[in-house]
This record gives C-alpha cells, structure tokens and sequence, in this order.
C-alpha cells in the first residue's frame, strides 16, 4: 500500500480517473512533495502512466468494494477526475461519500453533472473546461493578460495600467468606488510587481494586479 494506515494524518492523496485533468492533478501533487494513489479502470492507461506516477492502479472504483480494498477509506482527500463517464463519476463520488471521506474532490462536465455529484456527497466541485473558457474568452476580446477567477463573481486579473490612471498616484486614486475594483499590485515596464503605497504613480506600460466582482474587472480591463 501506499502510505502507512494514518493517512488521515497524512498528505496523501488519491486521484482516481487519468484524463488530462486527473493526470495533471496526480503529477502537480507529486511535484508539491505528496504522496499521490492514483487509479483508472483503463488497464492501458494506466500501463502508459506507471513510469510517471510511482503507484498507479487499474480498479473499478463504481464498485464499493473494491473502493475498500484499495485502502481509499484512509485517505482524507479524494480527487475524482472523471469526467466523460457521468455514471462512474457519480457513482464513484457516491461509494466514497458512503465510505465517509472528509474531502471529495470532483470534476464536472457541466451544471447538471455538478449538482448530481454534490447530492451524492461531493464537497467540491469543479469545472476546468468551463471555467477555462471563460478565462480564454476574456484574454481574446480584451486587454487582459491573464484571468484568475476565486469564485462565480471574484476574480483577480492582470492587465495594462488603462491611460485615464496614467500620472495619478495610486495610493490616492479610489479605484474601488470609481471602478469597483482594487488595484493591489503593480509592475513597471523596468522593475518587478510591488505592493501598493501611496508614493507609487502610474506609468505608461504598468502592468497592474487587480481584484473585484468579474463584471467590474471585466470593464477596468477595458478602460482606454
């Protein structure tokens, strides 16, 4: 087995299902320094996986089980990357609820998919395709260089310093109730981000560090 029986205690995680984004999750872990259980009921993916990740599983997790032979009821976080299977994603989300594990992460495909596997016992769900979108959506139409986005209506953006900014002083401009946002970082054409200050003044080329709802940095990002 892969770790010690406290695993509770431990920094292992699980990540069942090796598409793009299990496997992704599986490697970005182990990188982090964790201890990575990853498992897919696909025998020749996870044969073409076994020199990448140091314990790698063929299961089939839709069976309760086989979820209990694997240990998985030691495990405090769960990840279930599956995505195109919508039955063995619920199906699995459900065994591991059913085995009371403490977070059970779980990709999405779409709205419905997503609530089916919180009513089952997912305490986090997530939708990369979505969500990666939206992000590429608002990098193609506008002057933002990047997007991060918290929650439905949170983001933090990075974009150029609009025109109307350029000369003031950021710690007396109010960005939040002129724009709804907040500027909390800035990085000048020649030098690295910095933390806001008063004394700092706007240049041509600034790039700036935002936050606020996302109709709020959608808009500053498109000031002139």
């Amino acid at each position: 087995m892969l770790v010690s029986r406290n695993n509770k205690t431990s920094s292992a995680v699980a990540v069942i299902g090796l598409g793009r984004f299990g496997t992704a999750v599986a490697q970005s872990l182990l990188q982090m320094g964790h201890d990575v259980l990853a498992i897919d009921s696909d025998a020749k993916r996870v044969q073409m996986l076994s020199d990448e990740l140091p314990h790698v599983l063929q299961a089939d997790t839709t069976d309760p089980d086989t979820l209990k032979q694997l240990g998985l009821l030691d495990f405090r976080r769960i990840v279930v990357g599956i995505g195109s299977d919508v039955e063995a994603s619920v199906l699995t989300v459900m065994g591991l609820s059913d085995l009371g594990i403490p977070q059970i992460w779980a990709k999405a495909t779409h709205q419905t998919h997503g609530r089916i596997l919180e009513r089952v016992g997912a305490h986090h769900v997530v939708y990369p395709e979505e969500r990666m979108g939206r992000r590429v959506a608002r990098l193609v139409t506008g002057k933002m260089m990047d997007h991060i986005e918290f929650d439905e209506d949170f983001s933090i953006i990075k974009t150029k310093a609009p025109d109307r900014l350029v000369g003031g002083l950021l710690g007396i401009i109010d960005t939040m109730s002129k724009f709804g946002v907040a500027v909390i970082g800035v990085k000048p054409q020649d030098g690295p981000f910095r933390h806001i200050t008063e004394d700092i003044v706007v240049q041509q080329n600034d790039i700036l560090i935002v936050a606020g709802c996302n109709d709020a940095c959608d808009a500053f990002a498109a000031l002139d």
